[in-house]
């Protein structure tokens, strides 16, 4: 049976509710599921807490369920370029679980695996470690970190079949494997979309078991967080 939906809101129907916890792929602003974003925004539900390495900016991806007051905690490596984001956590309107990059990809990697924990040496002696459990391997001291299962999960891929196995391409690829595993329902949007048999199961990076449904993305403009080039080369006999 097909899994594609009509729209991005329709991928979403039934399975948005105020207070879920919704795991978001991408890095920034490459590879994030934008229309998905967009469609929980327009849904106007609450108290989310968003799983992600960061918030995208303002105005622009997570970005926009910030401004809009839909989120209440978010549990993420960065802050730094959303300043919304960051003045609403300095003000104390949002709560803010700060978690090691490599950490957090692990923590989504095993909660998609059924690992309920896992002892890294990431974070211990730091705010990071306080209040969990440690434990001494080798002669060195590691922290527990439990595995994230997010009641939803939101991923872009470039390229699905309508079964939901799911090609990334180049970085957009990021955390999307691994939230795409991570959630208890699972929705991609994709840029193109194929019948099945289309693709190389060789490419495949997400099976189609892992998602529950999926829609087309919409042809936007992929925007950039900070540009940046090199200088021209002066032209010859100038």
């Amino acid at each position: 049976m097909s899994k594609l939906m009509a729209d991005p809101a329709a991928a979403l129907e039934g399975v948005l509710t105020d207070g879920i916890t919704i795991a978001v792929g991408g890095f920034g602003l490459s590879g994030i599921p934008a229309d998905l974003i967009d469609a929980v925004r327009d849904s106007g539900v609450t108290g989310l807490t968003i799983v992600s390495n960061n918030m995208g900016i303002d105005g622009k991806g997570l970005g926009v369920l910030i401004e809009n007051g839909q989120v209440a905690k978010v549990v993420a490596s960065y802050v730094g370029e959303n300043k919304l984001f960051a003045e609403q956590y300095l003000a104390g309107a949002l709560e803010v679980e700060f978690t090691p990059q490599g950490t957090l990809a692990e923590r989504l990697r095993a909660g998609g695996a059924g690992i309920a924990a896992f002892y890294t040496k990431t974070g211990v002696g730091t705010l990071v470690a306080e209040g969990k459990p440690h434990a001494e391997f080798d002669g060195v001291l590691h922290v527990q970190e439990r595995g994230i299962v997010a009641d939803l999960a939101l991923v872009h891929a470039h390229t699905a079949d309508t079964d939901g196995n799911l090609i990334y391409r180049y970085t957009a690829r990021n955390f999307n494997p691994v939230v795409a595993t991570a959630g208890r329902v699972t929705v991609a949007e994709a840029e193109v979309v194929v019948e099945p048999g289309t693709l190389d199961p060789n490419h495949i990076v997400t099976p189609g078991v892992y998602v529950q449904r999926l829609a087309k993305s919409t042809g936007r403009t992929k925007d950039i967080e900070q540009r940046t080039v090199r200088p021209r080369p002066a032209a010859v006999g100038a």
